[in-house]
């Protein structure tokens, strides 16, 4: 296995965090009119995993339905049919699967998927949403790039699909911000030590702690620095201090000429 570097052109235009949702105009995060509004704007895509009962990749951010839909309860307790019934709250849309997003983005800007933990504990994962992702993304023939908080997640990614650019997210792990992780594990995770052992190529980090001197000796060493999540220029112009782009919300960050 090798580290796969990624592709310049998620260096380009910003990447809108769980595509350019706008809640006050029926575009839910990670919705498919949300993902639409990006790819009409022009700005790259970042997106969330999370896995049906079934085994299938579903575009969603939280562990529970309870936040986005009228529905209750861990996602990973339903089918995948059962949740793409699903409509998202103040939406006409329903829950997406990774599958009609693929085909909706269809390669057409940079797809940055994010899988969220399974463990729930920054622990091994049992492999199923990763090995679904892998499957998924096999000929897909767009720019795409896959990140977790997890190392676990990208160890997996590395021996499943090789060939695909793979990440960090990184933050400061503040214990109180992540409880109930221990605090060991919080330490461990700040210091970035799995960037090497999951040959990853780039981190997207919390925003608020790029200044960190790790973030710096990874930019040394070759990694691209994304960061999250931005929500005003103000914060963006700081932030491109050293990162090379930024994931943002709630504005409209310029595009590239």
């Amino acid at each position: 296995m090798a580290r796969v570097p990624l592709p310049e052109v998620f260096l380009r235009a910003p990447l809108a965090h769980r595509a350019l949702h706008d809640r006050a105009l029926g575009r839910v995060e990670n919705s498919p009119a949300a993902i639409q509004a990006a790819l009409d704007a022009g700005y790259g895509i970042e997106i969330d995993l999370q896995l049906s009962a079934d085994g299938v990749p579903m575009v969603f951010h939280d562990e529970t339905l309870d936040r986005l839909t009228h529905e209750t309860g861990p996602v990973a307790a339903r089918s995948a049919a059962d949740l793409v019934r699903i409509r998202l709250k103040d939406s006409s849309d329903t829950i997406p699967t990774l599958a009609e997003t693929l085909a909706l983005v269809a390669g057409r800007v940079p797809l940055l998927i994010e899988l969220k933990d399974q463990s729930l504990v920054m622990g091994p994962t049992d492999g199923r949403l990763e090995s679904a992702t892998a499957k998924a993304l096999e000929h897909y023939p767009g720019p795409v790039a896959v990140m977790s908080f997890n190392p676990a997640c990208m160890s997996h990614m590395a021996r499943l699909a090789p060939q695909i650019p793979r990440g960090l997210t990184t933050a400061a792990y503040d214990p109180e911000s992540w409880h109930p992780l221990p605090e060991a594990i919080c330490a461990r995770l700040r210091a970035i030590p799995d960037y090497d052992p999951t040959l990853s190529s780039f981190i997207s980090h919390e925003a608020a702690d790029l200044a960190r001197p790790r973030v710096a000796d990874l930019k040394s060493r070759g990694a691209a620095i994304l960061c999250w999540t931005i929500r005003s220029p103000d914060q963006e112009a700081q932030a491109r201090q050293i990162a090379q782009n930024v994931t943002f919300e709630g504005y409209l960050p310029p595009l590239p000429t």
